[in-house]
């Protein structure tokens, strides 16, 4: 077989469906987070996401997607800033509420202002305040590319992880 006839067969190689690649990507474990702004007319917004990724630390760059048809798109396209709240290893109720659909998502959550006003949720391990800089059309999803703009985290707390369809907690392997 030829270079060529190898890339043209996996060319025409039967597609494998949504559902097997969501499993797959899956395996990857990630941390949680919410991401939070102010919409608009100053009304705290927030969303889970664990699709959130560093890029450059000269300058400091990060990086989140969110889906393009969420009904969140517009108004984190127009903030100046958002904030990449890490959730720490007892906040899986948090991740809940976010991801829900609930009309009032920060009913009963404490919060601070960060940066432009961004909601900086209590009891995280860690927090980034971000200038909300680029977007990329990335298939059915928006990336976001932002610029660090301050920092703060609490090493006493672990971070809470997905995995597999499941919160997890962080566990050190010996070597």
């Amino acid at each position: 077989m030829t270079l060529r006839s190898a890339v043209d067969s996996l060319a025409d190689a039967p597609p494998f469906d949504s559902r097997e690649l969501r499993d797959t990507l899956g395996r990857f474990a990630t941390g949680v987070t919410v991401v939070t702004t102010l919409d608009p007319n100053g009304v705290a917004i927030g969303l889970t996401v664990s699709s959130f990724n560093s890029v450059s630390l000269e300058p400091p760059l990060v990086l989140w997607s969110l889906s393009a048809d969420s009904p969140s798109r517009e108004a984190f396209e127009s903030a100046h800033y958002y904030a990449i709240n890490v959730l720490a290893a007892d906040q899986a109720g948090v991740s809940n509420q976010f991801a829900s659909r609930l009309a009032d998502k920060f009913d009963g959550v404490d919060w601070r202002p960060g940066a432009g006003g961004a909601p900086l949720l209590s009891g995280c391990c860690a927090w980034f305040e971000v200038r909300n800089t680029q977007r990329v059309p990335g298939g059915d999803h928006l990336i976001f590319i932002g610029e660090v703009v301050g920092i703060d985290r609490d090493p006493s707390r672990a971070p809470l992880l997905f995995h597999d369809g499941r919160y997890r907690h962080l566990g050190d392997v010996s070597q």
